[in-house]
This record gives structure tokens, sequence and C-alpha cells, in this order.
């Protein structure tokens, strides 16, 4: 079984993959600012310490001696956690890459604006979209240019569909590289539950290392 740190378990998506994770019987180590505040119940192999997304020496105490550093933050809470999208990315990548041959896998929460669509264009150059919405996703968007200026950390960037909402497990998904999953009505949906399935997919079997991958119906 995999020893995981996990940030930004508290979210919606964090805390699918904290379940997802324990329940498959992976180690995980919830990294919380407030411990107080962490809601999950307890488990046996669930442990909650404190730690900050944003320092490079935090990362690097909470990913020591782990096999896959998760995190979830700014996947999909809201306009809050845009301030920290980008620059998680880049202390993540810091504070792993100090533990050199040491360090752990880093999979990261990304998000559905990069993405192509059948007409070629991006998901975010639709009309309409609101402009809270547009900063997120360029925020994303601006973390994965990021991530693959990184050759000396194995990383991987989990895109969700289109529209990502809780909702059922089913256990099934289908993957793309930087291409829009549809569905055969031409919708793009994933529920929080069944990314959180594709995401400790890739952490049993590594697929995507080093890119980013996308998951829908």
């Amino acid at each position: 079984m995999a020893k995981i740190s996990l940030f930004g378990a508290n979210g919606t998506v964090g805390s699918r993959i904290l379940r997802e994770a324990l329940d498959r019987g992976h180690h995980v180590t919830a990294v919380v600012r407030d411990p107080a505040k962490f809601t999950a119940p307890q488990h046996q192999n669930l442990t909650v310490v404190t730690g900050d997304v944003l320092d490079p020496t935090s990362v690097t105490e909470v990913a020591k001696g782990q096999d896959v550093l998760v995190s979830a933050v700014g996947g999909g809470d809201g306009p809050g956690h845009l301030a920290t999208i980008e620059p998680s990315a880049k202390a993540l990548v810091g504070g792993v890459r100090a533990l050199g041959d040491d360090a752990p896998r880093l999979i990261s929460v990304g998000g559905a604006g990069s993405l192509r669509t059948p007409d070629g264009k991006l998901v975010w150059d639709a009309e309409g979209l609101p402009e809270f919405l547009l900063q997120i996703m360029h925020a994303h968007g601006d973390a994965l240019d990021f991530y693959r200026t990184v050759t000396d950390v194995q990383w991987t960037n989990l895109s969700p569909a289109g529209t990502i909402e809780p909702g059922e497990r089913t256990g099934v998904y289908r993957t793309d590289t930087d291409n829009l999953v549809l569905d055969a009505e031409g919708n793009s949906r994933i529920s929080t539950e069944d990314y959180a399935v594709a995401l400790v997919d890739e952490i049993e079997r590594p697929r995507h290392v080093g890119e980013r991958f996308t998951v829908g119906y």
C-alpha cells in the first residue's frame, strides 16, 4: 500500500480522494492548516498534520518518507483558492525537489480550462464564461505551464471534465491527455467520486508521469 500525503483533504475534491485512498487500504497523511477544523472521521490509516502548501520547507517535511504527495488545493472550492493555485505548484515542486532521490511522486488537481474542444479551441475560449471562473481556469493553466518546465520531479496533473460535482461512484471513466472527454451526447462531466477513483488509480498504476491527463464519462 502507498504512503500518501494529501493537501486540501478538507475540500470537495480532496475529501473524496482521501476517502477513496483510505477505502483501498492506503496510508494517508492529511496536511491541513488547522487540524482542529479537519472534519474527516477517524481511521486507523489516517494521520493529520499541520502544513502549508505555499511553504516549500513545510512541503518537504510532509513529503519525507512518502510515496506520493497529492495536492487538491484549488480543486473546485471556489474563487477563494485562486491565489494559491500557481504559487502552490511552485512550492510543491520546490519542496519535493529538495528531497532529491528520495522525493515522492507529485500529483496535483488541475483545471479543465486549457483542454481542447472538438472545434480546436480551448474550454476557456467559450463565450459567456464568468470572470471569476476564467481567472481560476487561467490560474490552473499557468500552474500547468510551470509543471511542464519541470524535468527533475515526477509530476502528474489531473484535469477534470468540463463539469465536476459530487455524485455517484461508478468506478468507470475514460481518459485523454489534452482533449476534453465527451460522452455520446457531447457532454463533458465526471463526479468528484469518480475523479478520485481516477487519481488513486494513477497512484497505484502510474501512466501519466510528467504529463497532464483528464477524465470524463
